[in-house]
């Protein structure tokens, strides 16, 4: 089962760590302040080069539907992530 946090609850959070798995793309275009690009193909590829098992972290994409995807895989191989459900957009709707 993976976390999940919506991002009016990711606000309440403060300083995380965010990571946006868009392409490089995406992100320059516009992103959550203070994310990290690390694009999903990356992370999947090799997760313990940018991530560490004892720190949590929040993912996002562009709607929610990949990020939820990556942290399962991710959970199940015993990383701290969450989703933020929605992803980017929910983040542009919230603002």
């Amino acid at each position: 089962m993976i976390n999940n946090i919506s991002v009016s609850e990711l606000k309440m959070l403060g300083n995380v760590n965010l990571i946006d798995i868009r392409s490089i793309e995406k992100y320059n275009s516009k992103h959550i302040m203070d994310a990290i690009n690390i694009p999903m193909e990356q992370l999947l590829i090799n997760p313990s080069k940018y991530l560490n098992r004892h720190e949590r972290y929040y993912i996002y994409c562009q709607k929610g539907i990949q990020s939820r995807k990556l942290c399962q895989i991710l959970t199940s191989n015993g990383y701290n992530v969450t989703n933020i459900t929605g992803g980017y957009e929910a983040w542009i709707l919230n603002e």
